[in-house]
């Protein structure tokens, strides 16, 4: 089970996040409570907490300084903040810990598991990833060709069979493993011959690929932004926007409008040089 910190000072507060996340995500989770930072530090080093819910004013440590001793520790956990206050500071220093997301109080059931949800899946592709990086290290001689037969592990073609995978099937729900079975590889030898070849993991390559995708469809102005989310393989039309933003940097819609006055301003040019 994945393993949240609530971290508020508001009991009420942290009673009514705890319920939402264990009537959201059930026996998924195992949730522990913490009513100040440094409270926050001591369940974190005991129990190796992976997702971090703090609210950012607390007394003594606050969730700023919190979160700024978690990271220096450790590079992986999920770090999400919640406050009252939209202050432009808060927000720059979330981006300086690298935290998942900024949630604003009140905020809306929905939004909350959204960015949970996305935690946990970051969790457990890191778990992924570590788990077959072990099991590599303990399969590899038996995985890859006997040096007798003189070939390379970079086989020919191996490389245009996944891309050509990747194309064919991005706009459905695929995975690291569906590729591997597809190709008759183990889960560990595949991960470490995809970073091979692309130089990082499945799901970073998938992801840039589907928003790439996204990005040309967004040209056509008929076509509606959810449809779009649905045809590069994101059913859920608000997952399909935070990750286009964390790709690109911007919304899906801020995207298209920039598209639409580059075009705007570059017909306005090509208007003008044409004058006599």
């Amino acid at each position: 089970m994945i393993r949240i910190l609530i971290a508020d000072d508001e009991m009420l507060e942290r009673t009514v996040l705890c319920k939402t996340l264990q009537k959201n995500l059930e026996d998924r989770c195992v949730v522990f409570q913490a009513e100040n930072g440094r409270e926050a530090l001591k369940i974190y080093e005991e129990q190796k907490i992976q997702v971090a819910i703090m609210d950012i004013e607390m007394p003594g440590i606050n969730g700023i300084e919190a979160a700024e001793r978690i990271r220096e520790r450790d590079k992986k956990c999920c770090i999400i903040f919640l406050t009252a206050f939209d202050e432009f500071a808060y927000a720059r220093k979330a981006i300086t810990v690298r935290a998942l997301d900024y949630l604003l109080k009140p905020y809306e059931e929905r939004e909350l598991m959204l960015v949970v949800e996305e935690a946990i899946r970051l969790v457990k592709e890191q778990e992924g990833e570590e788990r077959e990086t072990e099991e590599y290290s303990a399969d590899f001689d038996s995985e890859v060709l006997s040096a007798d037969d003189g070939e390379n592990v970079r086989l020919t073609g191996v490389k245009e069979k996944i891309e050509q995978y990747i194309c064919e099937n991005y706009i459905y729900d695929i995975s690291m493993q569906d590729l591997a079975r597809t190709m008759n590889y183990s889960e560990a030898y595949f991960c470490k011959l995809f970073k091979q070849y692309f130089g990082r993991n499945f799901t970073s390559y998938l992801t840039d690929y589907r928003v790439e995708a996204a990005k040309k469809l967004l040209e056509d102005p008929m076509v509606n932004v959810k449809e779009i989310g649905k045809a590069v393989g994101y059913g859920d039309s608000n997952y399909f926007a935070k990750v286009f933003r964390r790709v690109s940097g911007m919304s899906p819609t801020e995207y298209r409008a920039r598209i639409f006055q580059g075009k705007q301003e570059s017909g306005e040019k090509q208007n003008k040089s044409q004058e006599p």
